[in-house]
Order: C-alpha cells, then structure tokens, then sequence
C-alpha cells in the first residue's frame, strides 16, 4: 500500500478553490453509463455531487491566509497484488477508506474540545478510481521514447511527401514504421505504449480530499505539520501539536491487513520501505535473510517490476554489496516505489 499526502498547490489554474481538483478527479467518469459512475463518499454517506464537494470544501478555511492550504490530497494506492486479495472491489475499498480514516484522525496530537481528534471531526471526501494512464515518468514510456522519436519524424516524412515538398517511397516508410511499432520493449494489448494509454491489469485506488479546518471550521488539522508530536506552552497553557506519518502509514497497513486477512511480504511492507530509504544494504541483507518460501515472494515482486534480482542471489553468508550493485538496485526499487507497484 503506497500512500501519499499532499497539500493543495495554490499556483496555477488551482487558486483558492477545490473546483479544478475535483473537476479533475471528475474525468474518469465522463461519458460512462450511469450505473459505471464513481461518485464521492464519505465517512457516513454515499452518493455525493462534485458540486457538494467543491461548496462544503471551499466553506471550510475560516482564518486561512491566502497562502496557506486549504485542504489536502491522500492518495491509497494499493498494489495489484492487494487489489487482486479483495477482487479488486470499488466497495471494500470504500469501507476500507472509512477506517483508513479513522487511523488519520487518531495521528493527529491534538484535542477538541478537551477530547482527541475522532474521525467525525473530518471533514472529507473520497473517490474510487479504476484506472491509471502512462505518463512520461513511467520507465516503459521513457524506454520506449526512442521508438517514439523515430516514428515521429518518419510520420513527418510521409507528411512531406504527400503535400509534394519531398520525394520519397511511402509504403516503404509505413513498412518502418509497423517495424519500430512491434519492436518497442514495451507493449500493451499488442501496441507500443504511449503516454495517457490505460495501463493493464487492476488499476484501483482512492483519492481523497481532506479539509485543512475540522468539521466545526474552527481546528486547523494539518498533516504536512513538521512537528511529530510535541507538547508547547502557548499562553501559558500546555498545548499539543502535531502529526504522525509514521503511525498513519503502519495503521493503514495493518488495517488492510486485518481487514481482508492479506499476508503481506516484507519488500510490501512499510517497514522495509522505510528501512530501504535509510539504509539500502540492511534492505538488500533483510531480504536474502526471509525464509525460503519468503525470500520467493519477495524475489517475484521485485522481478515484476523489472528489478534485477542477481544480486540478491547472493548465499546470505558471502552477500557483499558493492556500491555499483546498491545503486543498480536502488534505481529499480525507487522505480518500483515511486508508482507503488509493489505496495511499499
């Protein structure tokens, strides 16, 4: 499970409003039937309009200054492997957001009221989406980058030669062109990949918008706080602040986990993330020391995502990683975090 938190971006076409975000969160749904329609939900309803959305958004930033964000984007991004345990269901992705975010409101070190932060004190709205295009970061879109190049400037050509600027052998280029189609390294369906191309395979996850104000629109409950969890005096009294990522993202975890009975492997764990970004041999070392039936699962999702696992194949008691092999590796798990297609 890859989970992301960001706050809202107050440049561009976003300004000081949720429309354009969740205009874009609106996309997916545009010329689908009725019944095929994702609608936003939340923690106790079904069913909600964009247009509800944007009004109870916007209606919440008393106090705000213009600089400050107004709410924030949780993206749940579970792997293939994690839509595949729960069949890849829009519904138990839903009731799985609802605990998701209870888990949120508890990372909070603050209190209303004199109590803790509880989960009807959110105000959010979440979305199932079922699909994800390729964009130029994708590996397979850069690989194939190259391909796409030269079919380009040969298209260009038989523009030249039909408009009579150019002399040339049309069939011929067309020929070329089918050529460096088939042999781009990566295919979907039979055809290159190229950007905005729907990727294969279960592709589910939820974005969530989450208000920056609590639901009274008197709390600022900020999860891009940097403080931890600390306790200050302000005013003379002992005020708490702060946010914990840390225990967000492992409750998350096992909420899943507990949820849909999934085992999860270490290289998917938020564990062995963190241990990854720290330090990358005691990751590599980890995984050549999981038990046998294990060290294979792990093996199969790194190989999924094109990591070359040679080094790892290493006998645990003569594994040395030479800094040229802690890179090589580093490249493709990063990949591999990056578009959470192994769940870390």
């Amino acid at each position: 499970m890859y989970i992301t938190i960001t706050a809202q971006s107050l440049s561009g076409n976003y300004g000081q409003s949720a429309s354009a975000f969740v205009d874009y969160l609106e996309k997916e749904n545009e010329g689908k039937p009725m019944p095929e329609i994702e609608s936003f939900f939340d923690q106790h309803h079904n069913e909600i309009s964009p247009e509800k959305v944007i009004k109870e958004i916007d209606g919440n930033k008393a106090k705000l200054k213009k600089t400050e964000p107004k709410f924030y984007s949780i993206t749940l991004n579970p792997s293939q492997r994690e839509l595949k345990a729960i069949g890849d269901s829009p519904e138990a992705l839903k009731q799985y957001t609802r605990e998701v975010m209870k888990s949120y409101a508890k990372a909070f070190n603050r209190e209303i009221d004199g109590r803790p932060v509880h989960v009807n004190d959110i105000k959010y709205y979440a979305k199932v989406e079922r699909q994800r295009t390729f964009k130029g970061s994708d590996k397979q879109i850069q690989e194939n980058q190259p391909y796409a190049t030269k079919i380009l400037e040969l298209k260009q050509k038989i523009r030249s030669m039909q408009h009579g600027e150019t002399i040339g052998n049309i069939d011929k280029i067309k020929k070329e062109i089918e050529r460096l189609e088939r042999e781009a390294p990566h295919q979907s369906n039979g055809k290159r990949i190229v950007r905005d191309m729907s990727k294969p395979g279960h592709q589910s996850h939820i974005h969530i918008i989450v208000s920056r104000k609590d639901v009274s629109n008197r709390y600022s409950l900020s999860p891009g706080s940097k403080y931890k969890a600390s306790v200050v005096e302000m005013n003379g009294k002992l005020v708490k602040r702060g946010f914990d990522r840390d225990l967000f993202y492992t409750n998350a975890e096992k909420t899943f986990d507990t949820m849909f009975s999934y085992k999860r492997n270490y290289v998917e764990s938020y564990k062995a993330r963190k241990t990854y970004l720290k330090d990358p041999k005691l990751y590599f070392l980890t995984i050549t020391r999981l038990p046998s039936s294990e060290k294979a699962i792990a093996f199969n999702l790194l190989q999924k995502t094109g990591v070359n696992t040679t080094f790892l194949s290493i006998p645990t008691n003569k594994f040395q990683l030479t800094l040229k092999a802690i890179n090589t590796l580093k490249k493709g798990i990063g990949r591999a975090i990056e578009s959470g297609s192994i769940g870390i």
